[in-house]
């Protein structure tokens, strides 16, 4: 089994290097209009955003930006196929331009842009950012009526084009085989994520951004395998870090992935020599838990009846029995910007080693 990468540095408004309808999913956080860092690649699009800050003229700035955001997912539309999903994380924006003070709901801003394209809004995903720094609260401290409540949760907008994916009897084995767990299905389709933490947003190269939009690794690891089978094309429009085809590549997917700054380059390549091992230790972690969950389960209520045909662990449900869990092998660069990934499968007796003692996985996503 193979999969191929593909890292485009160039404005991701004219994706001409990607078929129209050939892309299966979309997972990706673009620039946050409104939020400071961002503001000089924006006015870089269009130089009227700088001009309407300037002038003090928030909303003016707020709509500019989302124009350039809708000048690509515009091209997100042309390519992604019928019946297949978008997802965006977005954050909102509070900020003080002159004197006035306000949320900039980019949320529901790009929700209206692709309900205007005719996309199925389905329920998002809150992802809840805790933190406990002092200084989180804004305004007039104890005193009404100044005071204004604590931004710390993003979006996970999640969109579909047309009506559900249809699978046909060539590809309905390659659902089947990208199963996720009982257990998993639980948490990962929950409305509110808490246990996803941020990703330092630090850079370890002076000649990039100081800051970047990257989300953690099991945000987009999640996304991909909830909204994709092996071997589909997952497309990432703001790439950055290269997050998203990294989380393709572990989960046996293709992907395809623009970045404006091609600087960021290095950060890619860095992460790309980690990436072997970090595939292997990500579904041994996955076996490691759900053996625990099944084990625990059995203990507290009873015995359950269905098993995986592969490895032999035992399973809640008959639609995980064809479960595969991919093992990266080797990546190879056809090129300094595409790759081919080659596939092992995990030995049938891993799951043993998974769920004892023995494998302490200690992964940092």
């Amino acid at each position: 089994m193979k999969t191929n990468h593909k890292l485009i540095f160039g404005n991701s408004n004219n994706m001409k290097e990607v078929i129209s309808e050939s892309v299966n999913l979309v997972v990706t956080s673009p620039p946050y209009p409104m939020i400071e860092m961002w503001d000089e690649q924006f006015s870089a699009l269009n130089p009227e955003i700088k001009e309407a800050i300037q002038n003090g003229d928030g909303m003016k700035a707020y709509y500019l930006m989302h124009d350039e955001l809708n000048k690509v997912w515009k091209e997100v539309d042309r390519v992604l196929a019928p019946g297949n999903i978008v997802c965006i994380n977005i954050g909102d924006a509070t900020r003080k331009i002159g004197k006035s003070f306000q949320l900039y709901a980019n949320h529901s801003r790009i929700t209206y842009f692709f309900e205007t394209m005719g996309y199925q809004v389905l329920p998002v995903i809150i992802w809840r950012k805790e933190t406990n720094k002092p200084n989180k609260f804004m305004g007039s401290g104890m005193l009404p009526s100044n005071a204004y409540v604590t931004l710390e949760h993003e979006y996970i907008l999640i969109f579909r084009k047309g009506t559900n994916r249809e699978f046909d009897s060539k590809n309905k084995l390659g659902r089947q085989n990208s199963a996720y767990f009982w257990e998993e299905r639980n948490i990962w389709f929950s409305d509110i994520w808490k246990d996803l933490k941020g990703v330092s947003q630090k850079l370890n190269h002076e000649d990039l951004r100081e800051r970047s939009a990257a989300y953690p690794f099991e945000l987009a690891y999640r996304l991909i395998n909830m909204y994709s089978v092996q071997g589909d094309t997952v497309l990432d429009p703001f790439s950055g870090t290269g997050t998203t085809m990294l989380a393709a590549m572990c989960s046996a997917r293709n992907s395809i992935g623009y970045e404006i700054d091609p600087k960021f380059q290095k950060v890619v390549d860095f992460r790309l020599n980690e990436v072997l091992l970090f595939s292997k230790e990500i579904v041994l972690e996955r076996i490691k838990r759900h053996i625990q969950f099944v084990e625990k389960y059995t203990k507290e209520k009873r015995d359950l009846e269905h098993r995986s045909t592969r490895y032999g662990f035992m399973v809640m449900t008959n639609q995980e029995k064809n479960i595969f869990f991919p093992i990266m092998e080797k990546i190879e660069s056809i090129n300094e910007t595409e790759f081919e990934v080659t596939y092992d499968e995990i030995p049938e007796m891993a799951y043993i080693r998974a769920g004892s003692k023995q494998v302490q996985t200690n992964l940092v996503y």
